[in-house]
């Protein structure tokens, strides 16, 4: 107990891990909005809606994560408050650590997961399309009822990798004092003296996040595989 104890700094990691947790799910669930939101416009008619979907995914994943984080949360205001200055505004602006590290981190892998939804969406046989259509179904309730099911089969690897790196790149969003695991695990660290002990232990951390991902993704991906017969 006393090793779980960590001089005294265990309830801190936990904590972190807590918060790294609540980052990873809330930028995961606006990385796949962005994605099926992006990935309709890379498939759709309109050139403008390709080409912005196209600006969008070869910019984001052409930038650092950590250059992206650090433009927004630093960047970003002292920007808006340059150009609010020169217009007679003397305004301060501070953004929430928590919302700026989650609205990043979702737009960057946002990027990722609309290649995933694009390539799900292109391995649904076009066949099952084209018969819902012939029995009468309108575009917008054969996408619902037959191509999303199925797309959601396809992208759950990609999805389930995406996650992976997403929870491991929460780690950088301690540049911007958001209490995660990796900011907590380094303040520990400074206090004791004890670097190795604290990063170890949060490496430890991460892979314990990791193992447990592993076997929920693998548990849906059975679950969505039900009743397809493999060859």
């Amino acid at each position: 107990m006393e090793f779980l104890d960590l001089n005294g700094y265990g309830w801190l990691l936990w904590k972190g891990v807590q918060l790294t947790v609540a980052v990873g799910l809330c930028s995961m669930m606006l990385a796949i909005l962005l994605g099926l939101i992006a990935a309709w416009g890379k498939l759709a008619r309109s050139a403008l809606a390709r080409r912005a979907a196209g600006v969008y995914t070869t910019v984001v994943r052409g930038v650092p994560e950590l250059v992206t984080i650090l433009l927004v949360y630093y960047g970003g205001p002292t920007l808006i408050q340059d150009v609010l200055t020169s217009m007679g505004m003397d305004t301060v602006i501070n953004l929430n650590p928590f919302a700026a590290g989650v609205g990043t981190l979702g737009f960057i892998y946002g990027a990722f997961t609309t290649e995933v939804f694009r390539g799900a969406y292109l391995a649904v046989p076009k066949g099952q399309s084209e018969a819902a259509r012939a029995v009468g179904m309108s575009t917008v309730l054969t996408f619902r009822r037959i191509v999303m099911p199925q797309m959601w089969r396809f992208a759950l690897p990609g999805l389930g990798n995406v996650w992976m790196v997403l929870i491991k790149a929460t780690a950088l969003i301690s540049v911007i004092q958001l209490p995660e695991l990796m900011r907590n695990a380094d303040i520990a660290s400074r206090v004791t003296k004890k670097p190795f002990t604290f990063f170890f232990t949060a490496s430890l951390f991460y892979l314990a996040i990791t193992i447990i991902s592993m076997t929920l993704q693998k548990r849906a991906e059975v679950w969505a595989d039900r009743g397809i017969r493999r060859v």
